[in-house]
């Protein structure tokens, strides 16, 4: 029963970072605390939109908001995300070394083929 509640868990979380504005927002905070109009200019969207993805971070938990007059901060709540998020950038580097590795490879066989054909 526990193992279900934590990979439900878990589900829900990788559902909330599956969209890249939201991984942006993260990624824009990450440096310390932006209110609202600084997170709508830096991902170049309209306030409902930025507003919306902040209500869905903030709805798991990934993100506190703090109210200074009028505007409200935001920042990162458990910054242990960020983990999660420079794991999920090796394993992306490590697919590219990969792709670029058996692309090299490609390369190599089609030059070989190309080589051994007789001209016709």
């Amino acid at each position: 029963m526990a193992d279900m509640q934590v990979d439900n868990f878990r589900a829900e979380i990788f559902k909330t970072l599956g969209h890249p504005l939201r991984i942006k927002i993260l990624r824009l905070i990450r440096s310390g605390e932006k209110n609202v109009s600084q997170l709508q200019e830096s991902l170049g969207l309209d306030a409902s939109v930025t507003s919306q993805h902040l209500m869905a971070l903030r709805a798991k938990n990934l993100v506190t908001a703090r109210r200074e007059g009028a505007k409200v901060f935001y920042t990162v709540k458990d910054p242990k995300i960020y983990q999660l998020l420079d794991l999920a950038r090796e394993i992306f580097d490590r697919h590219l070394i990969d792709s670029r590795a058996l692309l090299d490879e490609l390369e190599r066989e089609e030059q070989i083929l190309t080589q051994n054909t007789p001209d016709t």
